[in-house]
């Protein structure tokens, strides 16, 4: 069982950036590799990057390379997302989600550990 929760959410006007924690508790965080969602206002959840066990290999969704950046710190038991050049589009409560496997999983399905969510509001 891993316990997963958010923070790093909050407003902020359209070019700047914010950093999103996800902390990680109980099973140990390197057996499991780690992403970030995120659902806009009234629409489905959608993938925005995932990283592996080692942390060398990440993956992102097309509208966030270049812009965000996820990485890990196993000290900490801590994924992070940077997130820069935000956008109006980037509003969505972002979750992190932790999957029983090695790899850059990209399916929800594939996830078996949830955080509760962070609010991010992107203003003009």
């Amino acid at each position: 069982q891993v316990q997963l929760a958010e923070s790093g959410g909050g407003l902020v006007q359209a070019g700047g950036s914010l950093r999103l924690s996800c902390a990680a508790s109980g099973r140990t965080f390197g057996s499991y590799a780690m992403g970030w969602f995120r659902q806009p206002p009234g629409k489905e959840r959608e993938f925005v990057a995932a990283i592996s066990w080692s942390g060398r290999i990440t993956y992102y969704a097309n509208t966030m390379k270049g812009r965000f950046t996820i990485s890990r710190d196993a000290a900490k038991s801590t994924m992070y997302l940077q997130m820069n050049s935000l956008k109006l589009e980037d509003t969505a409560v972002y979750y992190c989600a932790a999957a029983r496997r090695d790899g850059v999983p990209r399916g929800t399905n594939e996830y078996d550990y949830w955080g509760q969510g962070t609010q991010v509001t992107v203003s003009s």
